[in-house]
């Protein structure tokens, strides 16, 4: 079997034709606030999609419905690993040709931690950056989130990725083997309800005092759960208890499984209540968040509710792996700076817009471990996990087990070559956990209050590769790295 290389490139060339459309839409924002940056927009656009309309151009006769142009399997690796590549090395070019971020290393690092949703940063003065741009930093991490939502319903389950088969059963309307021919209506469903509470929050923050741009720059991050603010000091910079609890409640809905969502949106509360994923990280999300809350209460002078609302704001934050912050939660105490830490490794649902291992895959993984206990006392016995009531296959436990394992491996091996190129401890496990999990923040230098400027250049690389990896559900990049891939069949 070969490759298709004649439609893969064709359907990058109309990614690269949207990405330019995306970029047009910063142009309001910046002829309304008369900065510098609008020509380098305009020929950013211009250079990404004429680029994509060449490469559409000269593979177009390849859908002529033979056999022959029928999108493969390994095919749709490529898609998807080159697709978030090109769209980030084409997004970066507004940051370049308007000077915001001259260097190609820093431009390219902020792009993708935009796509991949990350949030991890290589700017030391946001707020000094023009309008225009900073809209397409913010846009950038909104496609991103979109872009893993379709990923999610239609691409993974196709490729057999991750252990999805579990979110594609839960989808609205879908079943695995009808899951094609309905690509299209799922994926305009859940993108309905992204914009819609994209255009909610917006509007909810703008009441809150935040003005227009402000307030649909944060609302575009946080649906995505990329976690980039138009402020140095994050969320911090608003203090308004309303726009906080806001956030939080868009932070969380971001973080919940979309098809939850649509079956709340059609009244249906107890398919949602009945969710076992749902119900653990509803419940880690609360438990944590009042630990963290009662921490802060008694280690600071801070009042009841405004250490609650802290403890519950960054906790939220950082199992959704949005990464936003309104305190420096290193600072706290060294207990909630580990607890931190333990939750860039759980992240939020399936079939969201967050990074991370996700609670899905934790809950499979631990129930696995008791029913192998039970499985050495019965040694006959055929005892299967269970979720929602229903056995898991093996080949989804196994997958799991291989996700993690990996996962485990790649964090390992990333922090000892962080540590090579010069980062201290914390640091080097910092920015590895943050970005293998498209969380934002870390410890060390590149915790809450810090960012990714003083990381080295080959280490900005490595940890942008993390952060595709972390974002495209590890195996889906780590597939082009094996020999058989490549092997006609």
């Amino acid at each position: 079997m070969s490759f298709n290389f004649r439609v893969i490139i064709r359907i990058l060339g109309i990614l690269l034709v949207m990405n330019g459309a995306f970029m047009l839409t910063s142009i309001p924002f910046s002829l309304y606030y008369g900065e510098g940056d609008f020509w380098a927009i305009i020929v950013s656009a211009m250079i990404t999609a004429v680029s994509g309309i060449i490469m559409w151009v000269f593979t177009r006769n390849s859908n002529q419905g033979n056999a022959n142009n029928e999108l493969k399997k390994r095919d749709g690796y490529l898609i998807v690993t080159f697709g978030w590549l090109s769209m980030s090395f084409f997004g970066s070019l507004p940051y370049l040709l308007s000077g915001a971020i001259p260097n190609l290393t820093d431009a390219f690092f902020e792009t993708l931690s935009g796509f991949s949703t990350t949030g991890a940063t290589i700017l030391t003065d946001i707020e000094s950056i023009d309008k225009g741009i900073l809209f397409w930093r913010s846009l950038t991490q909104w496609i991103g989130g979109m872009g893993i939502i379709v990923l999610t319903v239609a691409i993974l389950p196709i490729l057999g990725i991750g252990g999805m088969q579990l979110f594609v059963a839960e989808a609205p309307g879908i079943s695995p083997d009808k899951l094609q021919p309905r690509i299209k209506e799922t994926a305009k469903r859940l993108w309905m309800i992204y914009l819609g509470l994209t255009l909610a929050e917006t509007a909810l923050l703008w009441l809150g005092g935040m003005n227009f741009y402000d307030a649909i720059n944060h609302a575009l991050t946080t649906m995505a759960t990329g976690g980039f603010s138009t402020k140095n000091a994050s969320i911090a910079y608003f203090t308004s208890p309303f726009i906080q609890y806001v956030i939080i409640i868009f932070m969380f809905l971001a973080g919940t499984n979309f098809t939850m969502t649509y079956f709340a949106l059609h009244k249906n509360f107890k398919k949602v209540l009945d969710n076992e994923e749902f119900r653990v990280y509803s419940g880690l999300v609360i438990v944590t968040s009042i630990v963290v809350g009662l921490v802060i209460f008694n280690v600071t002078d801070d009042g009841f509710e405004k250490s609650i609302r802290d403890g519950l704001f960054q906790v939220v934050s950082v199992v959704t792996t949005t990464g936003y912050i309104t305190e420096d939660y290193t600072a706290w105490a060294p207990f909630v700076t580990v607890l931190f830490v333990v939750l860039m490794f759980i992240g939020a649902s399936a079939g969201s817009t967050a990074g991370g291992v996700k609670v899905i895959r934790h809950s499979i993984l631990i129930k696995n471990s008791f029913m192998e206990l039970k499985r050495q006392l019965h040694p006959k016995a055929v005892i299967p996990v269970r979720l929602n009531g229903k056995a898991v296959s093996q080949d989804i436990t196994f997958n799991i087990l291989a996700f993690i394992m990996i996962y485990i491996a790649i964090f390992a091996a990333g922090s000892m070559v962080m540590g090579m190129f010069g980062a201290d401890f914390d640091t080097a496990i910092g920015s590895v956990a943050t970005c293998l999990g498209n969380i934002g923040p870390g410890i060390g230098e590149v915790g809450p209050v810090d960012n990714f400027a003083g990381i080295s250049a080959p280490g900005k690389w490595l940890l942008a590769f993390l952060m595709l990896l972390g974002r495209l559900e590890l195996f889906t990049v780590l597939m082009l790295f094996t020999p058989y891939f490549w092997k006609s069949h």
